[in-house]
């Protein structure tokens, strides 16, 4: 490695390398915010609506006064620990899909909390290490097959998201429902339950959970010998490699806090979400539903990076529960089929410069993918002919 390649490798781990357009990431984010906006005004007026009243319902609806902020923050307790639990393996070069899955069995396990009798605060920890575990349990098999039999990620984790999805459903309708009312499951028990952070809206002291793995994530990925060796893991393994670190173990441990950071996201849900405290059956986990896939959004917006990630997680949450107002709002409300097409274009020209500066990790791990898939299908035929 020639002393350029050394010194650039050295300002991408310490986190302060210039971007595409040569401009800091947070100016090059909110250039691209201002881009999908101008993209959605613009759909929006093609199509008949007033652009500006529309924003203007979107931001007074999620941060126009305390009940909006809280609906939006909210919504971006789950999002910053599952945008966490992807954003962690990449930076260690591996693509873990697999947070929804995770989500999954972390909530099925704060569920079970509900068999034991605890005093207050212990019941809380308890239900919180129970989730993480469960969630870092759920995310170790693919690891290992990654690691020990190249078993692509990719793969593994979806499949493993869809036998989660299915798992806990069923756990939901046949083993842990409640026995009164059967389409949600047992109630978690008032010693376990978040307190509500804001009076009379489903904010719970939950984000603090949330906004407390980000930082000890940001403290450990940039403050400690053990975040320096993963993140210069997923930056070169050849080169860490060569440097002494043991990239597998790494790897390893990116994949074990991934997990924990979406189980705790289960655990915020169904441990903070008033008036129930529980998973609902009825429509496959419809509160659970998709927030992995949305955290992965939120790790390109908020550039992989744990401070980034709560900011971007907010205006997240601040888009979906103003979208909610967009649809009432004015004479010509927006529908909410464009309201959802607006979002994709903000959230898509946000992400844009994330998804280019990753993109040869990206076509990278395609390759390895397309060789893991050809490899697969020639064994296939040999095997049936032995």
């Amino acid at each position: 490695m020639s002393i350029k390649e050394a010194q650039q490798q050295s300002r991408l781990l310490r986190g302060i390398h210039r971007t595409l357009t040569g401009l800091h990431p947070v100016l090059e984010s909110l250039i691209a915010a201002l881009v999908g906006l101008l993209v959605g005004a613009i759909l929006m007026y093609t199509w008949g609506f007033d652009p500006w009243k529309a924003y203007f319902a979107l931001i007074q609806g999620a941060y126009g006064g305390s009940y909006e902020w809280a609906s939006s923050l909210s919504r971006a307790t789950p999002l910053i620990l599952t945008a966490l639990t992807f954003s962690i393996c990449l930076r260690a070069g591996m693509f873990n899909i697999g947070a929804e899955g995770q989500m999954y069995m972390g909530a099925i396990a704060a569920v079970c909390i509900t068999y034991f009798t605890l005093p207050p605060g212990l019941h809380h920890i308890v239900g919180l290490i129970f989730a993480a575990t469960v969630g870092a349990a759920w995310s170790l098999v693919p690891a290992a097959l990654k690691l020990m039999r190249g078993v692509s990620e990719v793969i593994s984790t979806i499949m493993f998201n869809w036998i989660a999805r299915w798992m806990a459903l069923y756990l939901a309708i046949y083993v842990l429902v409640d026995p009164m009312r059967a389409e949600k499951t047992l109630s978690i028990p008032l010693t376990a339950r978040f307190p509500i952070l804001v009076p009379r809206t489903d904010l719970s002291y939950g984000i603090f959970v949330s906004i407390a793995f980000a930082l000890f994530i940001y403290f450990l990925l940039w403050h400690t010998t053990t975040g320096y060796e993963l993140r210069a893991a997923g930056l070169n393994p050849s080169a860490a490699r060569y440097g002494g670190i043991r990239t597998k173990r790494t790897m390893f441990l990116s994949f074990i806090l991934g997990g924990i950071a979406a189980g705790l996201a289960g655990a915020t849900i169904v441990m903070g979400l008033p008036p129930t405290y529980a998973i609902y059956g009825g429509g496959g986990l419809p509160q659970l539903l998709n927030m992995g896939f949305d955290g992965m959004a939120v790790a390109m917006v908020g550039r992989n990076h744990p401070i980034g990630i709560i900011v971007a997680a907010i205006f997240f949450g601040g888009l979906n529960a103003g979208g909610r107002v967009m649809q009432f709002y004015g004479s010509n409300p927006v529908p909410l089929e464009m309201v959802r097409v607006v979002m994709g274009a903000i959230v898509l020209a946000m992400s844009i410069p994330e998804l280019i500066r990753l993109f040869p990790m990206a076509k990278k791990g395609g390759q390895n993918l397309i060789r893991s898939l050809r490899r697969t299908t020639r064994s296939a035929p040999e095997e049936e002919s032995a």
